[in-house]
């Protein structure tokens, strides 16, 4: 049985279509955020945590894949974490910010409300399960890796809500899915 680790490390090296260009929610919303301590949640190659060292973060990378680590620039900004997040205990009340994109661990979801600074920022992106097929649309993948629909704001409903949304786009090979964007705020 192949780990966890090797498969996404396989994914990494076969050139498996992944994105490269910081994420549009993050861009959008890094306004909101006082500069500080930022985690980047599944960073993988590290797209979003070199747009967070650059904005004046110090920022925790945290990644299963050590390929995926590898390709994270060396910085004193940057603090590369090889974990696995099934099993990653995030530390109380130190982030500022923390941004999770393309990336479902439901066990870290009260963790994440804990881990947030008073007035800290989460930034979260990732799929949603679709009711039936419809045409066009990418075949659903394992649903313990799909959001269930409005799951978001009710999981992080103590976090003050500055934008949700579901809505249809196209992944990287041009499917339609399904997903969801929030952002939200610790009061």
């Amino acid at each position: 049985m192949i780990s966890d680790k090797q498969r996404w490390n396989e994914k990494y090296v076969s050139g498996f279509p992944m994105p490269h260009d910081t994420s549009d929610i993050l861009k959008e919303n890094i306004h909101l955020v006082k500069r500080g301590k930022a985690l980047d949640i599944a960073c993988g190659m590290g797209r979003n945590t070199h747009f967070l060292a650059d904005e004046g973060f110090v920022v925790d990378a945290v990644d299963l894949s050590d390929f995926a680590l590898s390709k994270v620039r060396e910085c004193e900004e940057i603090n590369k974490i090889e974990t696995d997040l099934d099993t990653y205990q995030l530390e109380v009340d130190r982030y500022d910010l923390i941004v999770k994109i393309n990336y479902l661990e439901r066990n870290l979801f009260s963790q994440i409300i804990k881990a947030l600074k008073k007035d800290g920022i989460f930034i979260y992106e990732t799929f949603v399960e679709r009711e039936g097929e419809g045409e066009g649309y990418h075949p659903s993948s394992n649903p313990a890796f799909l959001l269930k629909n409005n799951e978001v704001p009710e999981v992080f409903a103590e976090l003050e809500i500055i934008s949700y949304i579901e809505r249809d786009a196209l992944n990287l090979r041009d499917e339609k899915v399904r997903v969801a964007s929030f952002v939200g705020r610790k009061v």
